[in-house]
C-alpha cells in the first residue's frame, strides 16, 4: 500500500467515520442481515443466514423478499424444519427461484443442511472443523467448508452458489456471512455467534462496489476482484484495525450505498 503517513491519516479517518456511520441497527432494515435477526435461536439465525448470504446478490429488495419466501418454505423455523422434515416435503422448494438459484439448487442446499444438522453439529460445527485444519488461512477454512457442506453429493451446477476461494473466487457472500456470524460489538448488528473463530481472521467482503471505494482510497491496488484482491484489501484494513479489520465492511458499504448488491 503505497500511501503517505498523511493519506493514510485520511484513510483512517474516512474509514472510522463510515463505520460508525453504518454500523448501527437502524443500519439493517433493508439490508440481508435483517432475515437473521428475525430469529433468536441460534440455529436458526445460523441457518437462515446462510441462505440468505447464499442468494446475496442483485437488488437488495429482491434479495429481501425471496429469503422472505425461503423461510416461509421453512415454516419461519428453519432449524425445527430442517430436523423435523422428510425428503417429500422439501419438494415445496422446486418452484423456488432467486436469479440463477433454482428449485434443484434450493432442495440440495436443504438435503445438505438437514444431514449436518442432524449428525455432524451444523454448519458452526463444521466451520470450526474446517479453520482449525486450515492453520489460520481463511481461504483454505473456507474451501474445506465448502468440501464438508458437499461431502460426497457431486454439487454439478449448485456448486457455483457456494464459492471456492482455491479457485480465486472472492466468495464475497461466504465472506459476508462469517462476518455476521462471527463479529461482535457493542451496536448489535453482527452476531458473534461463533466466538471460537478469531474476528482477527475474517476477510472483508469484496464486490465490484467495495471494490471500486477501496481503490479510491489506495488501498486495493489489485484490480480483478478476485480472492487475491481480498487479501490483499484484508491485510491492508488490518494496519487500521488487526483485531476487527472486517469492521471497515461498513465503511466500504457505505461508500456504494446506492448500488449495493446490484
Amino acid at each position: 500500500m503505497l500511501l503517505t503517513e498523511e493519506e493514510l491519516v485520511l484513510v483512517r479517518e474516512f474509514l472510522d467515520s463510515e463505520h460508525d456511520r453504518f454500523n448501527r441497527m437502524d443500519f439493517i432494515e433493508n439490508d440481508p442481515i435483517s432475515i437473521p435477526h428475525r430469529y433468536n435461536l441460534k440455529e436458526d439465525r445460523e441457518i437462515s443466514g446462510f441462505l440468505t448470504a447464499t442468494i446475496s446478490w442483485g437488488q437488495r429488495q429482491g434479495i429481501l423478499k425471496n429469503a422472505t419466501r425461503l423461510m416461509g418454505l421453512m415454516d419461519d423455523q428453519p432449524f425445527a424444519f430442517l430436523l423435523d422434515s422428510s425428503k417429500s416435503e422439501w419438494k415445496r422448494f422446486s418452484q423456488f427461484v432467486h436469479r440463477t438459484f433454482n428449485g434443484s439448487d434450493c432442495m440440495l442446499f436443504m438435503d445438505r443442511l438437514s444431514l449436518l444438522y442432524k449428525q455432524k453439529g451444523g454448519l458452526h460445527e463444521i466451520f470450526s472443523s474446517s479453520y482449525q485444519a486450515s492453520n489460520g488461512d481463511m481461504g483454505l477454512a473456507i474451501s474445506n467448508f465448502r468440501s464438508a457442506f458437499f461431502g460426497d453429493k457431486i454439487p454439478g451446477r449448485t456448486g457455483k452458489h457456494f464459492s471456492d476461494p482455491f479457485r480465486n473466487s472472492a466468495a464475497k457472500r461466504l465472506c459476508m456471512y462469517l462476518r455476521w456470524m462471527v463479529r461482535w460489538d457493542t451496536r448489535g448488528v453482527d452476531f458473534g455467534l461463533w466466538s471460537n473463530i478469531p474476528t482477527s481472521a475474517l476477510m472483508c467482503p469484496l464486490d465490484v462496489h467495495s471494490g471500486r471505494v477501496a481503490r479510491g482510497l489506495g488501498i486495493l491496488s489489485r484490480s480483478q476482484n478476485d480472492w487475491k484482491a481480498v487479501d490483499e484489501l484484508s491485510k491492508n484494513l488490518r494496519i487500521f484495525d488487526p483485531n476487527d479489520p472486517c469492521k471497515y465492511d461498513f465503511a466500504l458499504f457505505g461508500g456504494g450505498v446506492s448500488e449495493r448488491h446490484s
